[in-house]
């Protein structure tokens, strides 16, 4: 019989880090859950227990102690964040997967803020050498997670990491939570995946699609990276 795996949500109330944990909450996996607002993440967490009394769901205080005990770091934090919890976490997720989801946008969501030849994700591995960061989950909506949504379209989820068992663990997440993976690459390939969302929100501005657009409900044939210039 396989091990649960733990995963440590970081910002785990936030619009994302709260879609995950829901969707989590219902798989084979345990989850502790790390947030500034305590009152909000305790509530949180009493309202998975709740719906699903099998949920192996737990509040963590320390966002060192929580990443120590986990297998899995999910980084459900702002890009501008990030730097600030890779500080508090590095020591303690040597060799662990670290997923980040973030994207790297200014405040009028226009542009994207790295630099040229670089990503979110490239950053954040900087910041944690040791650890194995997969890009994954920043194309989605957080509306993505719902059943209704998951049940009514097949979306995809564009993954991209340079351990290629990091980025297979990160597969059979999402798919377990009802996204269908697309692998695209080694980590560079994030440039390309942070480049698709900032496309995604112009056409979602402009053209007032709200959440009903995006590149997970319509791409369904190979993806040519190289069509999307930064």
């Amino acid at each position: 019989m396989a091990t649960k795996k733990t995963i440590a949500v970081i910002g785990a109330t936030g619009d994302m880090g709260c879609a995950f944990v829901k969707a989590l909450a219902n798989s084979d996996y345990r989850l502790l859950l790390m947030s500034r607002d305590k009152n909000k993440v305790g509530k949180l967490s009493a309202t998975l227990k709740q719906k699903n009394p099998a949920a192996d769901v737990e509040v963590v205080e320390c966002e060192k102690e929580g990443c120590w005990e986990a297998d899995i770091v999910l980084m459900a934090v702002p890009y501008e964040a990030e730097k600030e919890v890779a500080e508090k976490i590095r020591e303690v997720t040597t060799q662990k997967i670290v997923i980040d989801v973030s994207n790297p946008l200014n405040e009028k969501y226009d542009r994207l803020i790295t630099a040229p030849g670089t990503s979110a994700a490239e950053e954040l591995q900087k910041e944690l050498p040791n650890s194995k960061v997969v890009k994954a989950f920043n194309t989605n909506f957080s509306t993505d997670f719902t059943p209704a949504i998951k049940e009514s379209k097949q979306i995809k989820t564009f993954i991209a990491g340079d351990d290629q068992e990091a980025v297979q663990t990160v597969s059979e997440m999402a798919t377990a939570i009802g996204f269908k993976p697309v692998l695209c690459g080694n980590l560079s390939a994030s440039r390309n995946i942070e480049q698709m969302m900032l496309q995604l929100i112009e056409l979602k501005t402009e053209e007032n699609y709200n959440n009903i657009i995006g590149w997970g409900q319509y791409i369904n044939g190979p993806l040519n990276f190289k069509s999307i210039i930064r």
